[in-house]
């Protein structure tokens, strides 16, 4: 698996290590591509701040990109700028989809889908438990934690 710019993860850590990090359905979600049942992860604040990879702590995406999609996952129409996101292409269950995962730990995040609105026409669908939402600071202009 490659990430943006054809890089391989930077993060690397044993099976046993990733179990001892993340809750079950993480681990699962995260490391073995499962997906959390949709409408299960409503619970991010509806402030500024940046939505991290729960796996490394890497930022993704951003509140002002979220959107209420009614698929029952977080949806977002693009990444934060210069952020570690990857894609291949998933063909499980006799589909072809777009698959979406951090490219500097290679978490499973959810898919990309051509059918969200402007200005991107992208639907990033991710699972919620495959993100952690740090608010954004007060005065803060960059995302938390690109320093």
């Amino acid at each position: 698996m490659t990430g943006a710019g054809g890089k391989s993860p930077t993060v690397v850590k044993s099976d046993a290590e990733w179990r001892a990090q993340l809750s079950d359905l993480a681990y699962r979600v995260t490391r073995r591509h499962a997906t959390e049942r949709a409408f299960t992860h409503d619970d991010f604040p509806k402030v500024a701040g940046v939505f991290r990879c729960v796996c490394c702590g890497a930022p993704l995406f951003s509140q002002s990109a979220k959107f209420d999609s009614g698929t029952g996952w977080p949806s977002f129409f693009a990444p934060i700028e210069g952020a570690e996101v990857g894609t291949r292409e998933d063909r499980s269950f006799f589909m072809r989809r777009t698959e979406v995962h951090c490219a500097r730990c290679g978490a499973h995040l959810g898919h990309v889908f051509p059918d969200g609105p402007p200005p991107t026409g992208l639907r990033y669908c991710i699972n919620g438990v495959a993100l952690r939402f740090e608010p954004e600071a007060e005065g803060r202009t960059e995302p938390p934690g690109s320093r």
